[in-house]
Order: C-alpha cells, then sequence, then structure tokens
C-alpha cells in the first residue's frame, strides 16, 4: 500500500512540474496538499532514480534560425549500429537518434538552419561507409512535439 501511495505523489509531483518546472517546492505542495519536505523528498528521489533527468527550458527551433526540420530514415551496415547511432548523435543539429523497428535501422530527427546546412550533413552522412542508405523527409508543419509525458 505504501508503494502505492509513493507512486501516486511522484505522479502528483511530475504533473505540477510538467505544468511549470520553475514552480517553487513551496508552490507544489500548497497545490498537492502536502508539506515542502514531502515534495524535496519526492523530487530528489525521483532525479536520482533517473526518471526526472534535467530541466530544459522549451525553445521554438525557428525562433533561433533552424527553419527546416527533417525525419531522416537510415540503413545501418549490419553490427555497425551503435557505432553508427553515437556518431550521429554528437552532431548538434541531431535532436533525436531512435533504433526502430521495421525496413530501417534508425530514424533521425534534426533542425537546420537551412538548405545548405542539411545538404552538408546529407553529405557527410552518406559519405560514411557505415551508412548504407537513407530517406530524407522535410517535415511541413509540426502539428504535436510534446516532451511531457503525462503521467
Amino acid at each position: 500500500m505504501e508503494a502505492a501511495v509513493s507512486k501516486e505523489m511522484d505522479r502528483k509531483v511530475v504533473r505540477a512540474l510538467n505544468g511549470n518546472a520553475r514552480k517553487s517546492y513551496r508552490e507544489i505542495a500548497k497545490e498537492l496538499g502536502t508539506s515542502t519536505t514531502a515534495v524535496i523528498r519526492t523530487v530528489k528521489k525521483l532525479e536520482a532514480a533517473g526518471a526526472i533527468s534535467g530541466y530544459i527550458p522549451v525553445v521554438d527551433p525557428v525562433y533561433f534560425g533552424y527553419n527546416l526540420t527533417v525525419v531522416i530514415s537510415l540503413i545501418i551496415q549490419q553490427g555497425r549500429l551503435l557505432q553508427a547511432q553515437k556518431a550521429i548523435a554528437k552532431d548538434p543539429h541531431v535532436a533525436l537518434v531512435l533504433d526502430v523497428t521495421g525496413e530501417w535501422d534508425s530514424l533521425i530527427i534534426a533542425h537546420f538552419q537551412g538548405r545548405e546546412d542539411l545538404d552538408r550533413f546529407l553529405k557527410k552522412l552518406n559519405a560514411s561507409r557505415i551508412i548504407s542508405r537513407t530517406v530524407t523527409h522535410i517535415v511541413l508543419n509540426t502539428v504535436k512535439n510534446e516532451r511531457r509525458i503525462a503521467v
């Protein structure tokens, strides 16, 4: 029973942080009807467990000049998947590297300042002997881009 109560408190605290991660522990405690100490203890526990791994501003890439978002499908040489994914993940344009099932080995979501920026990235990617094939999809509109998880 105690574990269920703890999990429910975890969820309540994360919901409050999802609403506004800049709220003080005192504000969250008041909202949840609990003590500030209980909120602090819960947040520290979630951070230690890796359930909360950071607090970041959610920014609009277009505001910072990244007007082009792409999804790139990759086929990677057998036995080289992790090596390729780790190398790709280091590029600052790359927001997400996914290991997927199906015809493709991996998907990349990346942001670029324009066609020339994307062209340089693709030429570098395709010059790699590890990547067998790519297909690039240019995102026309982003309907939803939610980083928070509803708990």
